[in-house]
């Protein structure tokens, strides 16, 4: 949504300027221009990158679009999930959660967090450590080495679509230069004309200069920055399930695992202890520190 606003607030702050030193607004619209910039871009854009970096770049202006989806709600229902789970495990063993984790998609447990499971990545991450963990006989320390090279490569990924991005941005100019000098090709080849029609074809070709330059800068530079902040947040919000799982699996009990997980939530999203004990119980946060004091069977247990 505010990738919209900032959209709409390059275009009124550079035509509204334009207009307000009386700029003819005709002069700007420029369609073979803006066909040459735009069509010889999308060009590079399929000569350089395979199809399903491609498809990565729609789904991630897609994102940037529609915004971050790792919202504080967002981690409060990923953390009770996870407490869930791990009571589920912890009470009536591993085996319970197996069927859970092996048809995630079908799963009675995973839909109940409709958010979670229709994040199909997310929902492999999670299943594929807890396969771990059900089976057994593997040290925490490793499955933790195996988490963080699955992260790497996710993260990999993320990166060739912005950085496809990046240099479809870094064109622009110089495709604006190039309609500019084919501008200038035309001018020349009228200068036997009028003099208006010469300033016409002049002023063409200066408008593919700002086309360009205005596209990089103003347009795919910072959707392509957008896409690397929201790629961050997805790493993010994978370390944080990270923490809480390998806690669990060192034997740590399910509140003070997710616990763990919540101190590695950002700053400006993390839920307060209170409310994120609220979401594990099913209730509504309690003022003052009612809520923190309530006694928790699975903390005094850790704690004794």
């Amino acid at each position: 949504m505010f990738a919209i606003v900032g959209m709409l607030v390059v275009l009124a702050a550079v035509i509204g300027g334009f207009l307000m030193e009386h700029g003819p607004i005709r002069v700007l619209i420029q369609p073979a221009e803006l066909l040459i910039i735009g069509g010889a871009a999308i060009g590079t854009l399929l000569v350089a990158n395979p199809l399903h970096t491609l498809k990565a770049i729609v789904g991630g202006v897609t994102g940037v679009l529609r915004g971050s989806k790792f919202s504080k709600q967002r981690y409060l229902d990923s953390l009770k999930m996870l407490y869930e789970l791990f009571s589920k495990a912890r009470k009536q063993g591993l085996v319970a959660v197996e069927k859970d984790i092996e048809g995630p998609k079908e799963s009675p447990f995973f839909a109940q967090f409709p958010s979670f499971q229709k994040d199909h990545e997310t929902v492999d991450f999670v299943c594929d450590t807890m396969r771990m963990v059900v089976m057994g006989g593997v040290e925490a320390f490793d499955v933790d080495q195996m988490i963080e090279a699955d992260m790497d490569v996710h993260h990999h990924e993320k990166q060739m679509p912005i950085g496809a991005l990046s240099s479809m941005a870094d064109a622009l100019p110089g495709l604006g230069i190039v309609a500019a000098v084919l501008g200038v090709v035309l001018t020349m080849s009228a200068l036997g004309g009028p003099p208006e029609e010469i300033g016409k074809k002049v002023a063409a070709a200066l408008v593919g200069t700002f086309l360009g330059i205005l596209m990089c800068y103003g347009f795919v530079g910072p959707l392509a920055a957008n896409m690397t902040k929201l790629a961050d947040e997805e790493r993010e919000y994978w370390h944080v399930l990270r923490v809480a799982m390998i806690a669990f699996m060192k034997g740590v009990a399910p509140l003070l695992a997710t616990e763990m997980g919540r101190r590695a939530i950002p700053a400006h999203v993390r839920p307060s202890f209170t409310e994120f004990e609220a979401a594990c119980k099913n209730r509504a946060p309690e003022g003052g520190q009612a809520a923190a004091a309530a006694p928790d069977a699975d903390a005094a247990a850790a704690t004794a």
